[in-house]
């Protein structure tokens, strides 16, 4: 199943400063290399910024609630170096039970940059899920990209993302 969304979706707010700074420039801020990337991360390891693994967005609304909401620190869990936010503590501790069944792909760095080998920061609001996996890209832009060939690019990226960032 794959799912179109929109980003004034209600319910998830971008920190426009933090966004404003990775679209700077050319498009994609890229982390090239698994040397540098996201504070906490091990080698690739889950994308964060300051910490919050993908941005903020709840990783089981996606699933629940067919939509990009953001947690709150109150319905915070720590797993794998990283802060993951929670709309309710149902959904913490559904997470909590079970990570990987909605652990994004490639630890929520952009599905299409994967399959370039590079590692690429995400907006949540640019999602999809494909066959039961949550699938996260930089922007609806890149989204679309990315599903002009689900299964070759989902091949390539876990290819990649085995062979180079995990």
């Amino acid at each position: 199943m794959t799912d179109d969304h929109d980003r004034s979706a209600p319910g998830f707010r971008m920190d426009r400063r933090a966004f404003g700074v990775l679209a700077a420039g050319a498009g994609l801020t890229l982390v090239t290399g698994a040397a540098t990337v996201a504070a906490g991360a091990e080698r690739a390891g889950i994308f964060s910024e300051f910490g919050v693994a993908i941005r903020g967005a709840d990783p089981v609304a996606f699933f629940t609630e067919g939509a990009a909401l953001e947690g709150r620190q109150t319905n915070a869990y720590t797993w794998r170096g990283a802060k993951w936010l929670f709309v309710s503590a149902a959904n913490r501790d559904r997470f909590a039970a079970t990570p990987e069944t909605f652990l994004p792909a490639y630890g929520g760095w952009c599905a299409w940059a994967m399959t370039r080998g590079i590692l690429a920061k995400t907006d949540p609001t640019a999602w999809l899920i494909e066959d039961g996996r949550l699938y996260l890209n930089f922007d609806h832009r890149t989204r679309q990209r990315f599903q002009r060939d689900v299964p070759g690019n989902i091949a390539k990226a876990d290819e990649v993302w085995q062979t180079d960032f995990s």
